[in-house]
């Protein structure tokens, strides 16, 4: 029965993406704020629906952690789940990606309406110092710089160095660093269309302040605190697991 409902749940969330997407890029001339209302519509509307069929919510831990100016967040990236869920919990963002998803038709198209910071992956200190550069203008405008720090998904349980993009622009900005762990790939595989029921833990934890520092060595820290937290997520799940 989960089979079924997850893929009726996946055939929504494609065919969604074109409607939507064509009213992002429509109220476009309207301004970016009138784009980002109707995805943000988009996706409270796909985790209502993730909900009802799925049985996948999420909670939040470490709110207090949020600090009142924004600044650089590092999310741990091994779902779809949490680059929707993010738009609920942290307001007025921009996204670092890469370049090659702007380009697909219509999905692509609305998703460069809102503003991303669309690098290429290959491209080195260039992409870097594009990140800081362009960083630095979304913090002046008051948007959340949102990274995921490995550069692509990776499958639960799984990590790789983490680059300085991020660090570099918190630092160049005057700025912290507020570092976001979750479960969510154990419920929305990386590759994977069946959704398990459950509930998606996100942390929130102390922000980092990297001035003065090395890069590697904030990142070091960054990274032992995302991964060590996503570690203890999955082994509380697994001695309480979901039903479903």
């Amino acid at each position: 029965m989960n089979s079924v409902r997850s893929l009726v749940f996946t055939s929504i969330l494609f065919l969604t993406c074109v409607p939507c997407g064509l009213v992002i890029i429509a109220v476009r001339v309207f301004g970016t704020k009138a784009s980002y209302r109707v995805a943000m519509f988009w996706c409270r509307s796909i985790l209502w629906w993730c909900r009802v069929l799925c049985g996948l919510d999420f909670t939040v831990e470490g709110q207090e952690n949020i600090p009142a100016r924004n600044c650089v967040v590092f999310l741990k990236h091994s779902s779809a789940y949490e680059a929707i869920a993010q738009w609920l919990i942290f307001p007025n963002q921009c996204w670092v990606l890469k370049r090659e998803l702007i380009w697909a038709p219509f999905f692509g198209w609305a998703l460069a309406c809102l503003q991303p910071i669309s690098i290429d992956r290959g491209a080195g200190r260039t992409a870097v110092e594009q990140v800081v550069r362009q960083g630095k203008l979304r913090l002046a405008e008051g948007c959340w710089v949102m990274i995921y720090p490995e550069g692509t998904r990776m499958a639960a349980g799984k990590t790789r160095r983490y680059g300085v993009s991020g660090t570099l622009l918190a630092e160049a900005s005057g700025g912290v660093i507020l570092p976001v762990a979750h479960n969510a790939g154990d419920f929305w595989p990386r590759r994977g269309w069946r959704k398990k029921a459950g509930l998606v833990r996100f942390v929130i934890g102390p922000t980092i302040d990297p001035a003065g520092r090395e890069a590697r060595e904030v990142n070091e820290e960054i990274q032992s605190w995302i991964e060590r937290t996503v570690a203890e997520i999955r082994a509380a799940a697994a001695r309480h697991p979901s039903p479903g």
